[in-house]
Parts: structure tokens; sequence; C-alpha cells
């Protein structure tokens, strides 16, 4: 099998690695906006190379995986959708809710199918999570806690093409939150704080977020994102319900220490970023787009998923913007 990968900033170099090594992967050819850049890549990894993306997609490859920045997003999905080409593409497949109702139509109609790189979905802890739900293990579930904190804020130049806190962060606890319950979102409050740089507030974004989601079953979920924790990379999610409760991302490496006097839980050591606390979740991932681009297996997370997660974003965004709870019918649908 031969995979093409457009695009290698730091997350596409990951993935280019990540997918030479995979024993269902015969060849990986990278392409990007700046060859120089793809040469060096391909040169450090022992990949092919490709001198931009139109070449890319006409040397015969079986699968096409869209690593760039999120402006080229939805154009090459739409390249790969028009050639007919199994195709990955990192969140979000669009920057704005139009485009990606666009994307999703189109998706829909085409018979290629396309995986977007939600990567909690393949996480563990996550798919056990979604075990304790779905057995009845829990009882009914009345409280989700999920939370996004970065160790540190991205450099100053993303902020204004990030589509905010609730879009490029929270946007992954949306989806997650789907998959796990398997359920949607009716309404949302959300509010927003600026402490941090001042780069931020200038792009109308904020560093520090929360929001009150309701579930159509009335299941309260609660969810945090902050550019600013110092103690580490803190991904989580906490279910309750009637007769137990279980935790993802509850170790060794939790970025908090305990107030409790001889209590050394957590011990380290911490996690630092997303590619090292999701790292067995995005091979996880790739090994699954590899089975979707052979055609054995169904997309594990579709365009029509991606719009829900991105309606959710919309709708907190609007809530924070505006001071007011927000129903999920007032943000456009299919």
């Amino acid at each position: 099998m031969r995979i093409g990968l457009a695009g290698v900033g730091r997350i596409g170099a990951f993935h280019a690695e990540t997918l030479r090594d995979l024993d269902v992967v015969d060849e990986v050819v990278v392409a990007d906006a700046f060859p120089e850049a793809a040469r060096a890549v391909a040169d450090r990894l022992g990949v092919g190379y490709a001198p931009d993306v139109e070449a890319l997609l006409a040397s015969g490859i079986d699968g096409f995986v869209i690593t760039t920045a999120t402006p080229a997003h939805a154009p090459l999905l739409r390249r790969g959708l028009e050639l007919g080409i199994p195709t990955f593409c990192e969140k979000p497949v669009a920057a704005t809710l139009d485009e990606t109702i666009e994307l999703t139509r189109l998706a829909d109609m085409a018979e290629t199918p396309v995986h977007v790189g939600f990567q909690r979905r393949f996480d563990t802890g996550y798919r056990n999570a979604k075990a304790a739900v779905e057995s009845g293990e829990l009882g009914f579930i009345h409280t989700i806690r999920a939370a996004t904190h970065d160790q540190s804020p991205p450099h100053a130049g993303y902020i204004p093409t990030s589509g905010g806190i609730f879009r490029d962060c929270n946007v992954h606890d949306f989806d997650v939150l789907r998959f796990v319950t398997g359920r949607e979102v009716e309404t949302v409050y959300a509010t927003g704080a600026n402490k941090g740089a001042p780069f931020f507030a200038e792009a109308g974004d904020v560093d520090s977020a929360a929001a009150v989601l309701t579930l159509d079953d009335g299941t309260l979920v609660l969810v945090s994102s902050t550019r600013y924790n110092g103690g580490g990379h803190d991904v989580r999610m906490e279910v309750h319900g009637e007769k137990g409760a279980v935790s993802v991302g509850l170790d060794d490496s939790l970025a908090f220490r305990s107030a409790e006097e001889g209590v050394n839980f957590p011990h380290g050591p911490q996690k630092w970023s997303f590619m090292e606390r999701f790292l067995p979740a995005y091979r996880a991932e790739l090994t699954a787009f590899a089975g979707v681009a052979r055609g054995d297996d169904p997309s594990p997370c579709t365009v029509a998923d991606a719009l829900a997660a991105f309606r959710v974003a919309e709708a907190c965004e609007l809530s924070r913007r505006e001071g007011r709870v927000v129903r999920l019918e007032e943000v456009e649908d299919l």
C-alpha cells in the first residue's frame, strides 16, 4: 500500500514517521507547499518525495493523508473526493461551518471514504469508558467532566487561524463525548477569560474557557480548556453514573500534585504535549485508516461526525460572545 501525505509540519512529519513504521504500509510519499521542507522530511525519514501536492495525487497513491495548515484542508479534501482516493484529514475538515456542511454533503454523495483525525476515539482509556457506558455497569450517567489543558500556548501566529479555543481544543472533547456516550448535545452555556499573552484577546480569542452542556438524555457535561497548564499536558474525562464512575487520563502522569499530606500519587513523569499523551492512539488511528483505504473497514470517524462536533464548538463560541444559553438547533445543520 502506497500512502501520500500533504503537509510536513509538526503533526505531518510525526504522521509520516508513524505511517512509515506500519507493517501494512509499503511506501510513504510526502509533499508540502514548501518543497524544501518536504524534501528535508523525506530525506530524514527515508520516505518518498513529491514536488507538490498535485504530483503526489497523480503518483498512484492508495490513500491520501492531509496534515497541512487548516486553510488547505477543505480544498485538498475536495481533491481527494474528486479523484476517488480514500482520504484521512486532520481536524478540522474546514475552517467555517458553511464549508464543513458543504464537505459533509460532498462526502455523503461520494463513494470514497473519508476518515477525520479525532485520535481520542483510539485511546484505550476513552474506549474503556465507552464500554463501561454501553455495558450499563455505571447505571444511568448523570455528570461528565471533560478537560483539555495545554501545558503551554502555541505561537502567536497560530491563534488568528485556529478558529478559537472551542473549535481548536474543545472540539476533541465534543467529538469524544459523542463517541463515549452515544448521545447528542442539546444546549450549551460557555464563557472564557484571558490572563496570559495579549495575542489571544487581540485575535478575539480567550486563553481559558469553560462550558456547561446538556445532552439529549439530560446528562450534564462540564468542559474546560486552557493554554496555560504549567503542571503538564492534561486531557481527562470523568464519567459519573448511578452505580459507579470511571476516569480517563487518571494515571501517574496526571498533571497535578496532591495537597493532602502523605499522598505520593501521582508520582510522574508528566506528559508535556498532545503527541506524547496520545502516541499509541495516533498509531492505532493511522492503522485504522490503512484498513479504510484498503476497503476492509468503514470510516471510524466521518465528515458528518466532524460536523456534529464543530456545531457544538460553534454553539459554545456563540454563547461565549453573547453571554447566553444556546440551543444546538440554532446552529445550521445539513
